[in-house]
């Protein structure tokens, strides 16, 4: 898919501009033409699988590495070839990369110093980082004293007292345990909401871009396969991929064949067939076309069909207790079926369910190319 075709979105005012971007090691190529636009204060999330290219690009941005073609932008002026200490950016990076032997306020400090700021000026900067960061206690201690949220703390603090437009932060919180990852989550989102600098933010975590992102930009072996807002790229994926990779459990697919005519189209899964009187077809296939129907686990109810819904049973087979859910694995059209539904639930394995869905919010891709219909 090409990356211009659906997804590109060109802002008003750019705080950061990637323009026909090339990036290659070697003779391989792992960015090729990619285009991309950020707003002045948007938070945008680059979101793939390792490998597909989103340090890579957000490493060019920064000027760590070099670029084959193109041009990168920020706050107006041409950076592609300058250094990264005169880009106007802060960065944080997955590893703390604190100095061992200073305290937490000359970690904060030693790039203001060494730029040459005034006293007063350092002392300020690192007073306000401090309060944000909820370090101002810990001035004092060295990184071996801090716990892994902490020292991230502080190299979010390191990056905030450069005051500069634009922060780049790379997989800042995957060394971190679960309970540490999500409160630093809501701690990068609010300081975000108070700052209202641009945010650049590389994940492979699909539940860390859905809760930060203005908008996210999936992407996969260095093309950018679809950008926009969180609830759009859940709610209408413009390809498998990208239905795949969002949303957990995964979504439910099963393999078809489009059938009927006119209105009356629908899909012909193994032994079952689903009426798509209510699905909204980007592109209206015609009859015969094999393609990929998809649900999402949390789309499917274990009850009854009302209007417009389908019905079906099957075997519970495994029953995973998450708290406040519960997965349920049964079978439909003869392949594995996941269910999310709520953690009260007495489905036992063994039992047999009635589960229902509506098709109008099923995803339909074309089995050749991949691209929603």
């Amino acid at each position: 898919m090409n990356q211009m075709s659906a997804t590109h979105q060109f802002v008003a005012e750019p705080s950061v501009s990637v323009r026909d971007l090339d990036i290659a090691f070697g003779a391989h190529k792992v960015i090729a033409d990619l285009d991309l636009e950020i707003a002045r204060g948007e938070f945008l999330v680059l979101l793939g699988p390792s490998g597909c290219g989103k340090s890579t690009l957000l490493n060019a941005i920064a000027g760590l590495i070099d670029i084959a073609d193109g041009e990168i932008w920020i706050s107006g002026e041409n950076v592609t070839w300058a250094e990264p200490k005169d880009r106007g950016i802060g960065m944080v990076f997955q590893s703390y990369a604190l100095y061992p032997r200073m305290s937490v306020e000359q970690n904060l400090s030693f790039g203001l110093k060494i730029a040459g700021l005034p006293k007063a000026e350092i002392a300020a900067r690192v007073e306000k980082a401090a309060a944000l960061l909820h370090l101002s206690e810990l001035l004092k201690r060295k990184p071996a004293e801090l716990s892994g949220g902490q020292r991230q703390r502080v190299a979010i603090g390191r990056a905030l007292v450069r005051q500069v437009d634009v922060f780049l932060f790379d997989e800042p919180l995957s060394n971190l345990d679960a309970k540490l990852r999500n409160e630093l989550r809501v701690e990068v989102k609010k300081l975000h909401q108070q700052l209202g600098n641009t945010m650049i933010y590389v994940t492979h975590d699909q539940v860390e871009a859905m809760t930060l992102a203005d908008r996210i930009a999936v992407m996969r072996s260095g093309v950018i396969q679809q950008l926009g807002p969180p609830q759009e790229i859940y709610r209408r994926p413009v390809n498998r991929f990208v239905a795949s990779f969002i949303g957990s459990p995964g979504m439910n697919f099963f393999d078809g064949e489009i059938v009927g005519t006119g209105d009356g189209l629908s899909v012909a899964l193994k032994g079952e067939r689903v009426d798509l009187s209510r699905y909204a077809f980007a592109d209206r296939p015609e009859p015969g076309r094999k393609v990929a129907f998809g649900l999402r686990p949390e789309h499917i109810a274990i009850a009854g069909a009302r209007d417009g819904q389908v019905a079906a049973t099957g075997p519970v087979e495994i029953v995973e207790p998450m708290g406040a859910d519960t997965i349920v694995w049964t079978r439909y059209a003869g392949q594995p079926l996941t269910i999310r539904t709520d953690g009260e639930s007495r489905v036992r394995a063994g039992d047999t369910i009635t589960f229902s869905f509506d098709p109008a919010v099923a995803c339909i891709f074309d089995a050749a190319n991949e691209a929603r219909l």
